[in-house]
């Protein structure tokens, strides 16, 4: 007995000291690698390190949500490059899961000609390769007629082969504190309506909410934009010679990354939508069809709260799926990191520096998108008791 309790007291030793040795050999191998690029790049006379980064980038880019220069540094390049992953990723996601859930609840349909649409959709766009589908929709938006015959389907929107054009606010800091007061009320009157249900759980009494909905999301920034007096002018898109001025005009490198995006992986957030409200038990469905309840609603509050626990964790794996695939935007000559890395990887030669970043940016986004998604799944997660 006491040399069984012997040995059962060593195991966790032993699997203390493996750990050990396993993270030793890690920082070892690592260790060995940086060593040996520090050598062959000093061999070839190639400067190492991060100095550059303050160095004059020289790089024109054409798309920038911060003000950019190519007499800016190469450190402001890359946050440009990121920026540009990120506002793309971003887009990508919501959109992807707009659609996709569409999509997916359209799969089970008891319309016949729907729901065989929606799998033709999916079954087409799922086997074909991304990149095979960024290049159609930017060779299509390459066709589309210039800017002296720019299509022209509403008043104030233009098509051409300088991307799609259209007007937007004259934005103003009135306007931007009109936003932050709508922003404030929204967060106030999801707290208002959280409240009003846990108290209607305890008295069974119902509460209306939209009183305090239009007071804090309509009424207070009504109020600010009266006070402040911010005024509704669009800045509307003008047509020159060869040009747009004017309005906003989204680029066919953009648009052609953001719609192969949306599409191709729509069509797998439809099949995870689908396996999760079919994993919804039937019986359920039927019960709320006894209640009463209507189609939508039963959609609403019974299935869908049930799905989201199967729905999220394959969810999050095609979230960091488009946010890695947003990477081929340097195959249509959309400027992200990589692009942007790449082309400074060739003016000054800091390979190791440069994929170090990309692969640290990527790193980064992956695991805040993980991070966000597993706390939201953590919420609506089952607790048992």
């Amino acid at each position: 007995m006491s040399s069984n309790r012997l040995s059962r007291s060593k195991v966790p030793m032993r699997r203390v000291v493996w750990q050990v040795l396993a993270a030793l050999i890690v920082i070892g191998v690592f260790s060995w690698l940086i060593g040996n690029a520090q050598a062959n790049l000093g061999a070839r006379n190639v400067a190492s390190g991060f100095g550059f980064l303050q160095r004059e980038a020289g790089l024109p880019i054409a798309e920038h949500l911060i003000p950019y220069t190519p007499a800016d540094s190469y450190l402001r390049a890359l946050v440009v490059g990121m920026l540009n992953t990120l506002w793309v990723a971003f887009w990508g996601i919501v959109l992807a899961t707009i659609l996709g859930t569409v999509i997916g609840v359209a799969r089970l349909s008891k319309n016949w000609l729907l729901a065989k649409l929606m799998s033709a959709y999916v079954e087409f766009f799922r086997d074909l390769p991304l990149l095979l589908q960024l290049f159609l929709w930017y060779a299509l938006l390459q066709g589309l007629p210039p800017v002296r015959q720019a299509i022209h389907p509403i008043a104030g929107v233009y098509l051409s082969n300088r991307g799609l054009s259209f007007p937007v606010l004259d934005w103003q800091t009135a306007h931007s504190w009109t936003l932050l007061a709508f922003i404030l009320g929204l967060i106030a009157t999801v707290i208002s309506a959280k409240r009003a249900t846990r108290k209607s759980l305890d008295d069974g009494r119902q509460r209306a909410t939209w009183p305090t909905a239009v007071l804090l999301m309509a009424v207070m920034p009504a109020t600010v934009v009266i006070t402040l007096g911010a005024p509704f002018a669009l800045d509307m898109p003008s047509p020159q010679s060869f040009n747009i001025r004017g309005g906003v005009t989204v680029s066919p490198e953009f648009f052609a990354l953001l719609f192969g995006l949306v599409i191709y992986n729509a069509a797998f957030i439809a099949e995870i939508v689908r396996s999760g409200i079919q994993s919804v038990s039937h019986g359920q469905i039927e019960a709320s069809r006894a209640l009463g309840l209507k189609s939508s609603n039963t959609l609403k509050w019974i299935v869908f709260p049930q799905a989201l626990r199967v729905i999220v964790p394959p969810l999050t794996s095609q979230y960091l799926n488009l946010a890695k695939q947003s990477s081929l935007a340097v195959a249509i000559g959309y400027q992200d990191i990589v692009s942007i890395a790449t082309t400074a990887m060739n003016q000054n030669g800091q390979a190791v520096e440069l994929v170090a970043i990309i692969m640290g940016v990527y790193l980064t986004i992956s695991l805040s998108i993980s991070a966000l998604m597993n706390h939201y799944n953590a919420r609506i997660a089952l607790v048992e008791r």
